[in-house]
């Protein structure tokens, strides 16, 4: 249903987190007429799009009192969506000329660094940002509103001009003690990892680390790698790894257990299904029966949703990698709407869902927009889960609505009374997907559907002045 248009309201409402969700979220929060203010731990923009070469201390990211760092990017990493279906859809993600941009349809991580830096410029989002702050807590009070403690971080550069190391001595940190309308959680969780239980790995004497840990390739070199994991990150991550390392073995939970076979195109790259054990003489057993000596095992098992400054008195709780209880992944109905998450789901196109999700969390504190009552959205809630449940899908899998997301995308157009995804986008990433597994090699650079490109590129349009807009040829 439409929404409801109701005398407008506007809060004070504190944002944190200044990557890709924190920035279409200021910008929609101010657009419905709330006051912003975004709390952002580094010096710019970009989130877990600002990349750093500095690795953790504690490689496998367990260590709760850890000095983190934010980013997990590599070196090499390449978007694994073309720029057309990744963009804001207001905010085109095209070919801009100048020094240092990348043209190509799949562009290395700066260059998205850069689309949300043009975002906020465009917008105006910067000048709502508190930079260099760190937000320790927050909590509801009686009366409904929510108290934010925040630290001003001293910082320094590092070699590449990240300023990612921070000052700890407390006489130089600056705390502040504001209340706010409503809080808004765009954090991400690309900061703490999960990782596989395998059975005898406190005697195993090899290496262990996460992929949030990895930058490039070279510290590899002539090593016998195992990875586990079959995401994104690990199918990248081996084939950086091919290049330098002796061997890489790829262990997969999602293959049978008898899988043994070596990678098209190398002569190091074998996919096993999951390790069975570890051993205290350095093998390594997968449940193929085959044995390795392996001298490092790299878990690219994804990451955990943590939120150690959010304090709700345990009514939202995160169990088994479900957060919850959130009606449609964004409000937890007995602290609706005055608190609310971005960007929970994932295998998603993240920019297009953070932008609805977010027009959806402003129209709702403005009053424009009506949630069901408590009740209603628990029982929704509880139906989504005995869902899951009967399918036989995992707590873990909650946020996991990949094959969905296009069908939310559109429910939340719709409460937002806006304009539903583009055919072309959702036809666009369908063909992506298809194109990554015929061409896992070469899908970044090799497609079909310029068809599809011709049509976002008409779209654009309707955002873009001529003099901005880049013929579609120009794609590389």
């Amino acid at each position: 249903m439409p929404p409801t248009t109701i005398p407008v309201s506007s809060r004070h409402v504190a944002v944190v987190g200044a990557g890709a969700a924190g920035l279409v979220a200021a910008r929609e929060l101010r657009r419905d007429g709330h006051s912003v203010v975004v709390f952002e731990r580094g010096n710019e923009v970009g989130g877990t799009w600002v990349y750093t070469p500095h690795l953790e201390p504690d490689p496998l990211g367990l260590d709760p009192k850890r000095s983190i760092v934010h980013s997990s990017l590599y070196s090499s990493l390449r978007t694994n969506l073309p720029r057309e279906v990744m963009g804001f859809m207001d905010f085109p993600f095209m070919i801009r000329p100048g020094e240092g941009r990348d043209p190509r349809r799949y562009p290395g991580h700066r260059e998205v660094l850069m689309y949300l830096k043009d975002f906020a410029r465009e917008f105006g989002v910067e000048e709502m940002v508190r930079f260099e702050t760190e937000v320790v807590k927050v909590r509801i009070l009686e009366s409904g509103k929510w108290n934010v403690q925040s630290k001003k971080m001293s910082c320094f550069s590092n070699e590449n001009g990240n300023e990612d190391n921070y000052n700890d001595d407390e006489s130089k940190v600056e705390f502040d003690d504001e209340i706010y309308d409503a809080v808004v959680v765009c954090n991400g969780h690309y900061t703490e990892p999960r990782v596989a239980e395998i059975p005898g790995i406190n005697s195993w004497p090899g290496k262990q680390m996460h992929s949030h840990n990895y930058r490039i390739s070279e510290p590899f070199r002539d090593q016998v790698v195992i990875l586990i994991g079959s995401s994104s990150s690990a199918v990248d991550i081996c084939r950086d790894l091919a290049a330098v390392a002796k061997e890489v073995h790829v262990a997969s939970r999602s293959v049978a257990d008898e899988t043994y076979r070596k990678q098209p195109g190398y002569d190091n790259l074998w996919l096993h299904s999951m390790i069975d054990n570890a051993r205290d003489d350095g093998t390594v057993v997968f449940q193929n029966g085959k044995a390795v000596l392996a001298g490092v095992i790299m878990h690219c098992t994804g990451y955990k949703y943590h939120f150690p400054f959010l304090d709700t008195k345990g009514i939202v709780t995160v169990d088994d990698n479900r957060l919850g209880p959130l009606y449609k992944h964004v409000f937890p109905p007995a602290l609706a709407p005055c608190l609310s998450f971005i960007g929970i789901p994932w295998k998603i196109v993240p920019f297009l869902l953070f932008e609805l999700q977010s027009k959806w969390v402003a129209g709702v504190l403005s009053g424009r927009i009506t949630l069901p009552s408590q009740k209603e959205m628990m029982e929704d809630i509880n139906s989504f889960y005995s869902m899951l449940e009967a399918a036989g899908i995992p707590k873990r899998y909650t946020h996991c609505i990949g094959e969905s997301q296009f069908e939310y995308c559109n429910w939340l157009a719709a409460q937002c009374g806006c304009q539903g995804v583009e055919k072309w986008r959702e036809l666009m990433n369908s063909a992506a997907l298809v194109n990554q597994q015929l061409r896992p090699e070469t899908y970044r650079d090799e497609w079909e559907d310029h068809d599809l490109v011709l049509e976002a590129y008409e779209d654009f349009v309707k955002h873009t002045s001529a003099s901005n807009l880049q013929a579609t040829t120009n794609v590389k």
